[in-house]
């Protein structure tokens, strides 16, 4: 395992951790934030910019479609990351409601939320075993 595969997934996996347990602590506050958002032309171009910088930084270093699930697990993330960031730059401003609740966000959150919860947990736990 390449250092780099274990330094991601340890900051991958506790940003994943936090924004976890941020969104179960503070479930109104995220709401009200998803429902704000397409009304906000600058949070979604901050959020694609960002978004797009930090996949395009996990896919360029760390592109590995072998060797374990963990290696593979960073690329995903990284590969999600990227598509995320353009599809907040490409789709057209007043889309963003459409695509949003395509993804069913308030009948799914526990769902969004337990799956960011496992992979950070995952992912935190096998970066630190490693070292």
């Amino acid at each position: 395992m390449s250092p780099l595969t274990t330094y991601v997934a340890k900051l991958l996996g506790l940003y994943c951790v936090l924004v976890g347990i941020a969104m179960l602590l503070n479930k109104s506050l995220m709401f009200a934030m998803v429902a704000a958002f397409p009304n906000d032309p600058t949070a979604i171009v901050l959020t694609g910019v960002f978004a797009l910088a930090i996949g395009l930084a996990i896919v360029v270093g760390h592109n590995v479609w072998s060797g374990g699930v963990l290696p593979v697990l960073v690329t995903v993330v990284g590969w999600a990351a990227t598509l995320k960031g353009l599809a907040f730059l490409l789709i057209p401003l007043g889309a963003e409601p459409a695509y949003l609740a395509a993804f069913h966000y308030g009948e799914l959150y526990f769902v969004y939320d337990g799956i960011t919860l496992v992979l950070g947990a995952y992912m935190t736990y096998a970066g630190f075993r490693r070292t």
